[in-house]
């Protein structure tokens, strides 16, 4: 049974309220005041309340997809590596396998022309040596004749700190929304190509080029793009491609299209915050680079760069998100020609039932500023 399962859960309460049972029931028998009597009542305490627990954590777990399965809980991975042969004719260098495929959670049958694929692949990035994997959303008119020679507009959707890329289509459920926005006619079909930010495992990178280290900043600026338009319909402006995330994938999204507009004419971030952070997670990011560690804060970068024709969305609530201040100072920031847009709820903490509520406009707002050639 997988971490996030409904039988898991139910198991865990099951148990959980048996011995709460079990504990009123034997209780009066272990009222006497020998040593296994004392024994039994606190075994029988500390055993209910580790039961209470793991069902708390099993159901903010369900709720939040904190963690994907048993090997991402405890830090490991269970699937070995697949061999995969290229011949000169199948275009190895493309960076892009695919190693499986996943039909979208919608109704409409299985036919890929009627919901769409996503594909599991890996993708290796020639320049900055990474290699990380990624699912791949191709919307329901990739796979439909009338569109068999358009080119599609494609958003890179990151998670945050240390998420999953499962979490984007389990927890976040980015296809199933982008695929019910097309349909109600407020945005157009688009690739959305999702994976964690962190490809450099345990390592919280913030999407910065580390001296001696991990390159993240190019992969996801020049190798994923590149990789991504030679195998699919995609094109390779910056108009045809966007880049959105939340939390630390929404720093992500801003820094990358605060600092490369030639390659993502729109980034979105969801509860982002706008510096690098540095902590035992991130390691030594800047090596003593005071200009690294000043260009990895968005608000300094806004006022001391050129702005760009960009756009940018930024979220955040009145109540419940610390980021609020900040987000308005990256408003009030942003210079023409650059253009920035906001949701800013009521109330909404950082959590995935946040992002639920902002992530169909953020679709409908990547959709108006991405063109398909």
């Amino acid at each position: 049974m997988g971490l996030t399962s409904n039988a898991v859960l139910a198991v865990a309460v099951s148990l959980a309220v048996g011995l709460f049972a079990v504990t009123i029931w034997l209780w009066p028998r272990l009222a006497a005041r020998s040593a296994a009597a004392v024994a039994g009542r606190v075994g029988l305490l500390l055993a209910t309340q580790l039961l209470v627990f793991v069902s708390v954590a099993l159901l903010a777990n369900h709720s939040f997809l904190f963690y994907g399965s048993w090997a991402d809980l405890w830090g490991r991975q269970q699937e070995l590596g697949t061999v995969v042969d290229h011949s000169a004719a199948t275009g190895a260098s493309q960076g892009v396998v695919r190693t499986g495929a996943l039909r979208p959670d919608v109704p409409g049958g299985s036919r890929p022309s009627a919901v769409g694929r996503i594909d599991k692949v890996a993708v290796s990035g020639s320049v900055s040596g990474i290699d990380s994997p990624a699912y791949v959303y191709l919307p329901p008119e990739y796979f439909q004749p009338a569109y068999a020679r358009r080119t599609f507009p494609a958003v890179v959707v990151l998670t945050g700190y240390p998420g999953t890329a499962e979490n984007l289509i389990k927890g976040l459920r980015y296809p199933r929304t982008a695929q019910e926005r097309v349909r109600a006619g407020t945005a157009q079909p688009m690739i959305l190509v999702m994976l964690r930010p962190t490809v450099a495992p345990p390592r919280d990178t913030e999407c910065v080029d580390i001296k001696g280290g991990p390159q993240t900043e190019t992969f996801f600026a020049e190798d994923l793009p590149k990789a991504v338009a030679r195998t699919y319909r995609v094109g390779d402006r910056a108009r045809n491609w966007g880049v959105m995330g939340n939390s630390t994938g929404g720093y992500c999204a801003l820094k990358l299209g605060l600092h490369h507009p030639e390659r993502f004419a729109a980034s979105a971030g969801l509860s982002a915050y706008y510096k690098a952070a540095e902590d035992p997670t991130t390691g030594d990011l800047f090596h003593g680079d005071g200009a690294a560690r000043r260009r990895a804060d968005l608000l300094w970068s806004l006022d001391h760069r050129a702005p760009a024709a960009s756009s940018f969305l930024v979220t955040s609530s009145l109540t419940g998100e610390g980021n609020l201040r900040a987000t308005r100072d990256f408003i009030d920031r942003v210079k023409a020609p650059a253009r920035v847009s906001s949701i800013v709820l009521d109330s909404g903490g950082h959590n995935f039932n946040t992002w639920r509520r902002e992530i169909p406009g953020a679709l409908e707002w990547m959709s108006g500023r991405l063109t398909a050639d």
